[in-house]
């Protein structure tokens, strides 16, 4: 079912300065500006532990800490490997558990935040936080592509300025999923509250690539995010599992 979030009016005019998309009109940090939703915990809980081997088998790149916080009901897994610590440049795979283990169903260019990633993201750090979030709510300025997870779409999701290259950031927010970093999850991307406080910033998104890197976000291309959006299924409890392919590999 989808779900129309209550009205979202109050907070409109100030996701206009979410740092989710990074950029000169849009640079008020993530711990400064009201964004996006938070969650009371920063990664879903554990699974059993695996093995190395195992783990390197079941979802490449992945070791078996990182795997290990993985909850054992999730069936999709939204993979974010950066290319390197500091880098803005990664790739966003979707996996699939079948009965032999993960299985790889589309792969995309991505970019991350501006300075790369932390395990400890800060507001204003301009990295994106390493971890695994669950992915339960979504929305966007257009209207819902045919996604199963819940769905706001309002006049809110405006990003305006341009990015840190230069580039336009118009259309970015045109669809979202919120990571569940320092979030409410069941809540509209939109609300800001921060059960970790918003010094650990906040507003952390999937959204609409505006081809140059983030405040704190993951972005792909618009007919990406749109496949994606159609992909995920609350039901197979998808997660999100992101950072650099060192730490990932932890």
């Amino acid at each position: 079912m989808i779900t129309r979030f209550p009205s979202v009016a109050l907070v409109a005019a100030s996701v206009l300065l979410t740092g989710c998309g990074g950029g000169a009109l849009a640079a008020t940090d993530h711990a400064s500006a009201p964004t996006p939703a938070s969650s009371s915990s920063a990664s879903p809980s554990p699974s059993s532990e695996i093995s190395a081997e195992a783990a390197a088998r079941q979802l490449p790149g992945v070791g078996p800490k990182m795997l290990a916080r993985i909850p054992a009901g999730t069936e999709q897994v939204v993979l974010v490997t950066g290319r390197g610590a500091n880098s803005p440049l990664s790739t966003l795979a979707l996996y699939e558990r079948t009965d032999d283990g993960w299985e790889e169903t589309v792969s995309w260019a991505a970019h991350n935040a501006l300075r790369g990633w932390s395990d400890h993201h800060m507001g204003g750090d301009l990295r994106s936080p390493i971890g695994v979030y669950s992915l339960t709510d979504a929305g966007g300025l257009l209207k819902d592509p045919g996604t199963k997870l819940s769905y706001d779409h309002g006049s809110g999701f405006v990003s305006p300025g341009t990015g840190f290259e230069g580039e336009p950031l118009a259309g970015s927010f045109d669809y979202v999923i919120a990571i569940n970093y320092n979030r409410r999850p069941g809540t509209s991307p939109l609300d800001w509250t921060r059960p970790l406080g918003s010094s650990r910033g906040g507003g952390i998104w999937i959204h609409v690539d505006h081809g140059g890197p983030t405040h704190g976000c993951v972005s792909i291309a618009e007919d990406h995010m749109k496949e994606l959006l159609r992909t995920l299924d609350p039901a197979r409890h998808p997660v999100i599992v992101m950072g650099d392919a060192a730490a990932l590999g932890h």
